[in-house]
């Protein structure tokens, strides 16, 4: 269920689309944070991720940002390159509004691992379920050289008091990954949590410096 151009993007496994089971933190985090929570999956429209996947994440923090905004930024994939560092490239593989059907094919990189040389990954995503304002579920294949992860993302957007909480989930499963799930696992949560990052920083923006 993200060349090398900052620390996140050497850090970033899936953002998409890109967590052993029972290992999730619960250290508390500073105000506005992403942090992580030993919860019942995540779901959209009923679906969730991989019950059955051994890599999992799951994270969330607080946006002080209008629910429009956050959900323009998140489902413009084309525009994802313009405010996550860790996205090289997008392309839509379908046209009109994002929609449950849609998909998209875009470009992360991965570091050297144990288990895998570094290696740009090319995902393709396709949106499986989603409800406008509120949740998006997407699922697809990343590979790269020598790597290949069937990854299952799912977003929720819940309305709180002064902004917007954005909840995520994911899971892979592939030889690769399973053969090192700390790895695999320690380089889920960082690309998640370095997606929250550039989501917040990007949503709370002046909008005059917002991506457009």
């Amino acid at each position: 269920m993200s060349g090398i151009r900052s620390t996140r993007a050497r850090a970033t496994l899936l953002t998409v689309p890109l967590v052993a089971i029972g290992v999730l933190g619960t250290a508390a985090a500073p105000a506005g944070a992403a942090t992580s929570h030993p919860a019942k999956p995540l779901t959209c429209r009923g679906e969730g991720v991989d019950p059955n996947a051994r890599v999992r994440y799951r994270t969330e923090t607080v946006i002080h940002a209008p629910l429009r905004t956050i959900w323009k930024l998140q489902t413009d994939v084309e525009r994802w390159p313009s405010w996550q560092d860790a996205v090289t490239t997008v392309e839509r593989l379908d046209g009109g509004p994002f929609r449950k059907g849609s998909a998209f094919r875009w470009t992360t990189p991965v570091p050297p691992n144990p288990t895998t040389p570094a290696t740009s990954l090319e995902i393709t995503s396709s949106v499986e379920q989603l409800k406008h304002n509120s949740c998006i579920r997407w699922t697809g294949p990343a590979v790269g050289k020598g790597l290949r992860i069937d990854g299952v993302h799912v977003w929720n957007f819940t309305k709180v008091n002064g902004g917007v909480r954005v909840s995520t989930e994911e899971t892979h499963t592939g030889a690769e990954v399973e053969a090192d799930v700390p790895t695999a696992t320690k380089i889920l949560r960082q690309g998640l949590e370095a997606w929250l990052r550039d989501l917040k920083t990007a949503a709370e923006a002046p909008a005059h410096n917002r991506p457009h």
